[in-house]
């Protein structure tokens, strides 16, 4: 088809450049992606801060090769697929061809190590490689990131086809949905001791970036009672309001004995039934374990990559007040088909269309990441084929 595809590489921490690749050739199974849309991600910030250590104390840590291709919240259209072995199929064991929208689950699981054969949905595979963050783009087949023109999808990475009638800008909320498959977790844990995820329960969400919008539209769809946000920019505050936040608390003008106060106000004294954690700052956890009520839920999911330690007290913050304690990494390669369905259905009762604020072509990703910083943005998107 083509002879050269450009994309975004990191060269280092803080330093980005176009560059060109040559067209890849296709191993068995394989298949080339034109990418229509991609997130930028907490992650992807992070990597650009030089805070580059994930899954640390696990058999899958590492650090980010540079130089790569950055990008895992990725939509696109099929373009070629070697499929003269056996058919390459989705997910869900449908064949899929060229012209064929899809999503792409970023983490490539071994399928054979101790935790792929003893766990289902969230890949805790020894051998994890994920779109984005664990690919160099100088090793062959090199495309493989988001930010760039075509992607290469191999052989083992799922691909979850997009309804038809889903926009785009919709259709790349769905990775960041199955993240919020972390309140799922939590209500395996419901029963009428009260404890776990319940209908009318109270939940706050500790950062309104799009990942804890996405934890907001969750709780709405399962029946929370009173959702609170809390957050440094107005800006995202406001989005939150419109996801279905009930309150709103402004971190930058408030100090934590205000927010705990305020949080407590709203729950008669008890203090929140589930906080989770999605600001992707160590220290907003042991104020967010100050807000969950005895016997209530603090799920950990925004520090996904190392951000340093931070100190609690175990028998105040865990042991006297009964605290269930999630530390929950990644999401679920089983919530892409079904949180696709959950944006398809709820598509009347949320602004799915003001979720991405804004959107840049290949050449501008500098400018695009760093916009997603500001205060005023929510969900920032590379359009490479624009």
């Amino acid at each position: 088809m083509g002879t050269n595809v450009r994309a975004a590489v990191m060269v280092e921490p803080g330093r980005l450049e176009i560059q060109e690749f040559a067209w890849p050739a296709l191993a068995d199974g394989a298949a080339l992606l034109k990418v229509e849309m991609c997130g930028i991600c907490g992650t992807d910030k992070h990597t650009w801060r030089g805070e580059t250590c994930q899954y640390v104390g696990t058999a899958a840590q590492s650090n980010t090769p540079f130089p790569i291709i950055p990008g895992h919240e990725i939509v696109g259209t099929l373009v070629e697929i070697n499929d003269r072995q056996r058919p390459r199929l989705d997910f869900d064991g449908a064949p899929l061809g060229p012209g064929d929208r899809v999503a792409l689950c970023p983490d490539v699981v071994c399928g054979e190590c101790y935790a792929c054969r003893h766990t289902f949905a969230f890949p805790w595979c020894e051998h994890l490689r994920g779109y984005g963050n664990s690919f160099s783009s100088t090793s062959p087949p090199h495309l493989l990131g988001g930010w760039a023109e075509y992607l290469y999808v191999l052989p083992q990475a799922f691909l979850y086809r997009v309804p038809s009638d889903l926009p785009l800008r919709v259709a790349v909320m769905a990775e960041l949905m199955a993240v919020s498959y972390n309140l799922d977790k939590v209500r395996d844990f419901s029963n009428l001791a009260g404890e776990g995820f319940a209908t009318g329960c109270t939940v706050v969400v500790q950062g309104a970036g799009p990942m804890g919008i996405c934890h907001v539209i969750k709780a709405r769809v399962m029946g929370a009672g009173t959702i609170i946000a809390t957050d440094l920019s107005p800006f995202r505050l406001a989005r939150a309001r419109e996801f279905g936040a009930d309150y709103l608390i402004d971190v930058a003008g408030t100090a934590p004995t205000e927010r705990l106060e305020k949080v407590r106000d709203l729950t008669a004294g008890r203090g929140a039934d589930i906080v989770v954690e999605c600001a992707g700052v160590a220290e907003a956890v042991p104020e967010g374990l100050e807000m969950v009520r005895k016997g209530g839920v603090y799920i950990e999911a925004g520090n996904f990559v190392d951000t340093g330690a931070v100190s609690i007290n175990p028998h105040r913050h865990l042991c006297a007040r009964n605290i269930r304690l999630f530390g929950m990494t990644n999401h679920p390669f089983t919530g892409y088909t079904p949180s696709l369905d959950l944006l398809r259905r709820y598509a009347d009762g949320f602004p799915f269309e003001r979720f991405v604020t804004h959107e840049f072509p290949l050449a501008r990703t500098e400018e695009a990441l760093l916009t997603s910083m500001t205060a005023d943005s929510l969900k920032v998107v590379l359009a490479p084929g624009t």
